[in-house]
């Protein structure tokens, strides 16, 4: 069979973005391949070989896109990130801007962004499948994260790729839209000539229709294999990875703060949350006691991130609203920041602010004073707390790395090392194990289970897979 792409003995002329050996892979018409390997294995710098974005040393990549009249190989590779952003990230996004009318008026709206169909029959199915009539006259900030992929997978194929490269295409996604869209790609597999191509963290469901396994660990691109050899070889992790030492020293921890005499954590009487003519929440009534563990769900725009938006007072239209946060009511004279320092938080909407390239200690350490980039330099002690929780994630030797230099993955692990540095009374992780491998996904469950089993500690977990669900979980509400 012909080779759509190839490449041999291929070395980087820069030497930042090589691999540790030269890469060698063929990839042949009519395969279709998981690129797979742990957080910060270079998965990711192996796709910016494939796609011609590093040029090489000696043997460039070879195409074989003999069909088309075009020789840039950016009309034939369509390559999806989901680095968590806003359509073309230029950094202006912000954290809150989401909620924030005023702001949210300046960006695009979706029916601006997409391109004009070159097969219409092709659009009404994306369009159906994805829900993006719905979407067309919403602001592209206004977007959930799980609505924001729907929106840059429906962008991206309607350019009619010949190959499809996804990163982790399915996170963020309800279970629904996960079904709809392994059908979506079956359907183009089978009625066109689409190669596709995904870079996957979680590996315990690699589609069927996937054909060949490419593992990459350590910067080595390993031997590509069936997708059979590779099942029968994957290690799954079924038992605790946190060592027992450190799950001691997590439930033995000082207490920072106390909540003297609080019995509700967070109270919503009648609250509703409207933007123009949409009714994002509808006279919802909530009570999260101190101590439970509640699992939030719904499906993709169902209104879960308006509603932890409220509860982190993110959300100006709190005010508005009957809402008590830690036995006080909204409104009645205390800061955002008294809010704010009983919570520990991590959410797409945060992944996708952090634009500062500074050490990823400095991130960590922004959780005590809950800045976006660090505006307080931290004291001795404090930076040995930092390392502590980093050390815990199995990140310590990330804590002098850019952030911005750090996979997708080992950045989730210093947001989540972020969010419990102050030991906060109220957790908050939306979406926490996106973008993490087998191992390290088994061991942030480890660590929120050791977490919240200390006294009075409540939390909020939103996730889309019911396995990501700690056992701690005592309560659930489903929007």
């Amino acid at each position: 069979m012909q080779n759509i792409i190839e490449i041999k003995d291929g070395v980087t002329r820069h030497p930042d973005y090589r691999m540790k050996e030269p890469v060698n892979l063929n990839i042949a018409q009519g395969e279709h391949v998981a690129i797979v390997g742990p957080n910060g294995g270079g998965k990711s710098r192996l796709v910016d070989i494939l796609t011609g974005r590093w040029p090489l040393l000696l043997n460039e990549v070879k195409y074989g896109f003999l069909t088309s009249a075009s020789d840039l190989v950016s009309d034939h590779i369509k390559y999806i990130t989901f680095r968590d952003s806003y359509g073309d990230s230029d950094g202006s996004y912000y954290y809150q801007q989401r909620w924030n009318s005023q702001d949210r008026e300046i960006t695009p709206m979706v029916r601006d962004l997409l391109p004009v169909a070159k097969d219409e029959k092709q659009k009404e199915i994306l369009f159906n499948l994805f829900d993006i009539h719905s979407m067309l006259d919403k602001y592209i900030v206004l977007l959930s994260s799980g609505e924001l992929r729907k929106f840059q997978l429906t962008k991206t194929l309607l350019c009619n790729p010949d190959v499809l490269i996804m990163d982790n295409p399915f996170i963020g996604l309800d279970a629904t839209t996960r079904d709809m869209l392994h059908d979506l790609f079956r359907q183009l597999i089978e009625t066109t000539s689409i190669q596709i191509i995904l870079v996957l963290s979680k590996t315990d469901d690699i589609p069927s229709f996937i054909t060949h396994v490419v593992p990459v660990d350590h910067l080595v691109c390993g031997e590509k294999q069936s997708l059979s050899q590779y099942q029968t070889s994957n290690e799954s992790y079924h038992h605790p990875v946190l060592t027992e030492e450190k799950r001691h020293s997590i439930l033995h921890l000082p207490y920072r703060h106390t909540l003297e005499g609080v019995k509700q954590v967070v109270q919503l009487n009648k609250v509703s949350i409207r933007y123009g003519e949409r009714t994002i929440l509808k006279e919802l009534d909530w009570t999260v006691q101190i101590g439970e563990k509640w699992a939030l769900s719904g499906k993709n725009g169902s209104g879960k991130s308006t509603l932890l938006s409220l509860v982190c007072a993110d959300n100006p239209q709190s005010y508005a609203c009957d809402i008590s946060l830690f036995g006080k009511k909204r409104g009645t004279g205390e800061s955002i920041w008294e809010i704010k320092k009983h919570i520990g938080y991590v959410s797409p909407e945060m992944h996708r602010a952090y634009l500062k390239n500074i050490p990823a200690i400095d991130i960590v350490a922004s959780g005590l004073h809950d800045s976006i980039g660090l505006y307080k330099r931290p004291q001795p002690e404090q930076r040995h707390i930092c390392e502590w929780w980093m050390d815990i994630f199995g990140i310590a030797s990330l804590k002098d790395h850019n952030f911005l230099h750090l996979s997708s993955g080992e950045q989730r692990l210093v947001l989540l090392a972020r969010a419990f540095v102050k030991d906060p009374e109220l957790l908050i992780l939306d979406e926490p194990l996106h973008g993490l491998d087998m191992r390290n996904r088994r061991l942030v469950k480890d660590i929120i289970e050791a977490f919240c089993a200390r006294k009075n500690k409540t939390m909020i977990m939103v996730t889309h897979y019911q396995e990501e669900l700690p056992q701690c979980i005592t309560h659930s509400l489903q929007l």
